[in-house]
């Protein structure tokens, strides 16, 4: 099994992607990341759609997907680990993350989506949400690991 990021945008260097990189390194599992752009002028809505389409072409075949959504589910880390363990159990070949543009994500990615999740209500730049998911990520390893969890 692997992990996937799929995400709307390129990474610049810097501190958002060194921390990204630091806690994707620490995972178990390999971390594929596939950045997409569209650089057409588009109105939001066509956008989307095509930022959905290039999303979804990076998911393998038979691999649950997981959106980063504003509107998605707000879990506990806990919580989250006990979702990510679940997906593992699966034996799907791949739990492939994806994070849409500045306008979210178009309709065709939350329809294939298995889970919508939220990191928190807030708006946070792109690169820092790969940090947190990878850090949550990391965070859901270790739990399931069965190490010491400070908030048990």
């Amino acid at each position: 099994m692997k992990l996937m990021l799929a995400a709307v945008g390129r990474a610049k260097n810097g501190s958002e992607r060194a921390l990204f990189e630091q806690y994707a390194s620490r995972l178990k599992l390999p971390f594929d990341v596939r950045e997409v752009e569209e650089k057409r002028p588009l109105s939001a809505a066509e956008r989307m759609a095509r930022e959905a389409d290039l999303l979804l072409a990076c998911v393998p075949a038979g691999a649950v997907v997981v959106a980063l959504d504003e509107r998605g589910r707000l879990h506990t880390s806990e919580e989250f680990a006990r979702l990510y363990g679940g997906w593992l159990e699966r034996g799907a070949p791949c739990v492939a993350f994806l994070i849409g543009g500045a306008d979210g994500h178009g309709q065709a990615v939350r329809d294939r989506a298995d889970a919508l999740l939220s990191l928190s209500k807030m708006t946070w730049p792109h690169m820092l949400v790969r940090a947190m998911l990878a850090e949550q990520l990391f965070r859901a390893q270790s739990i399931l690991d069965g190490h010491p969890y400070h908030r048990a």
